[in-house]
């Protein structure tokens, strides 16, 4: 009798640990959704990242990949999740742009989420064929307003922070360079590559190598300053003050998650972004560590949504 009791005790469910009053249920795996195809970057960061967390939490924790309306399907999951710490999102820069690119949306993108930390950010660069008759952002536009609608962008995807970091200069330089979309980045620094387009803002980790090869030319980085990596290519702010483009990557959980829950979570990620493993695979993305606490990373989300929707209405940029 004393044997039959053990068993059921065994197989019996794993009670869940309360925190604050909600359930954190200890038997069931986190899962990190990522509204992005599996080995890109914002996929390889939440793998990264789910590694670490796993490892201090004590826990499981799985990347689900669910691609697709620039990030919204994985985001309008994470939004209707229960705020119990099991669901969370790892996102990118369309959270905030998506809020005035797409007309409506099925979540609030600041009240149906709960902000966790900024993992990191990932500047661009500005590239050109070698054979363009500029050799820095001054030239670039003193030549496409001698010339306007004359060079061209290549946009790997229309309403990405790379689209909108081409119209975010022109709009402060007023210079008239013309979009040319691509399905994908790759097949759009393939034409810059080839000479058919002229210029691109590209991830620096898709565009370093070609750099350093001379097969690209560097005009201008997009982040506030110079980057160690690229210590000769001005920030495009030292001829247009104030601009800056960065695509961040963050994690949220969803809305109306209890703080100490929260907080434990934000911790975690915070220590593993910390990590040396984690912080050199954010360096061969070409990504800059953050790790911000969730206030901070939710008075910054709160700041990006108006100033994309600028550039959005400057664009006239429609989701695809």
């Amino acid at each position: 009798m004393i044997q039959r009791r053990r068993i059921l005790q065994a197989l019996a469910p794993v009670p869940a640990v309360l925190m604050g009053g909600r359930a954190f249920a200890q038997s069931a795996p986190i899962r990190i959704l990522v509204g992005a195809p599996a080995g890109g970057s914002t996929d390889t960061l939440a793998r990264t990242l789910s590694i670490e967390m796993g490892r201090l939490l004590g826990r499981t924790v799985i990347v689900e990949n669910r691609p697709g309306a620039g990030g919204n399907i994985a985001a309008d999951a994470v939004a209707k999740a229960a705020p119990d710490g099991n669901t969370l999102l790892m996102s990118f820069t369309s959270h905030a742009i998506n809020a005035s690119l797409y007309p409506s949306l099925p979540f609030d993108p600041v009240k149906d989420f709960t902000p966790l930390t900024c993992v990191a950010t990932s500047p661009s660069v500005l590239v050109a064929h070698p054979t363009l008759p500029a050799k820095d952002v001054r030239e670039l536009i003193a030549l496409a307003k001698a010339k306007p609608g004359k060079l061209n962008f290549a946009i790997g995807a229309v309403g990405s922070s790379l689209h909108l970091a081409g119209d975010a200069f022109k709009m402060q330089s007023g210079a008239y360079i013309v979009n040319i979309p691509y399905r994908g980045t790759a097949p759009a620094l393939q034409d810059v590559l080839a000479g058919q387009v002229d210029l691109m803002f590209a991830a620096v980790g898709n565009a370093q190598a070609q750099i350093r090869a001379g097969k690209l030319k560097a005009l201008g980085v997009t982040s506030a300053k110079r980057l160690p990596a690229f210590p000769d290519v001005p920030a495009i702010a030292e001829v247009l003050p104030g601009y800056e483009s960065s695509a961040w990557f963050g994690l949220f959980g969803p809305g109306q998650m209890n703080p100490e829950l929260a907080k434990r979570l934000s911790d975690a990620a915070r220590q593993a972004i910390a990590t040396p493993d984690v912080k050199k695979r954010l360096e061969l993305e070409g990504a800059v560590p953050v790790g911000n606490s969730p206030d901070e990373f939710a008075r910054f989300v709160q700041a990006e949504i108006p100033r994309w929707a600028k550039v959005v209405k400057f664009a006239g940029a429609k989701p695809e």
